[in-house]
């Protein structure tokens, strides 16, 4: 992904890739909760959404977990 991605949906999960790589946890739980909130911005309350996750993002939120795993087993 460049930054020239226009969809504010890209640029948070740039970030949000990148808050997980320097393992920022706090951090990175708000992005994910943006990038989700970004996701069903459109359509109201009752809308349902029907598309896909992207590979992007599903890896970017598998990486989240497994740096939640981390920090957790280190407390």
């Amino acid at each position: 992904m460049t930054l020239n991605e226009r969809r504010l949906g890209d640029r948070i999960l740039a970030a949000l890739d990148l808050a997980v790589e320097q393992r920022h946890l706090d951090v990175a739980e708000h992005l994910a909760r943006a990038l989700e909130d970004a996701l069903t911005r459109f359509g109201g309350p009752d809308a349902v959404d029907h598309r896909d996750l992207s590979e992007g993002m599903i890896q970017a939120f598998e990486k989240l977990d497994e740096l939640r795993r981390a920090e957790h087993s280190l407390s």
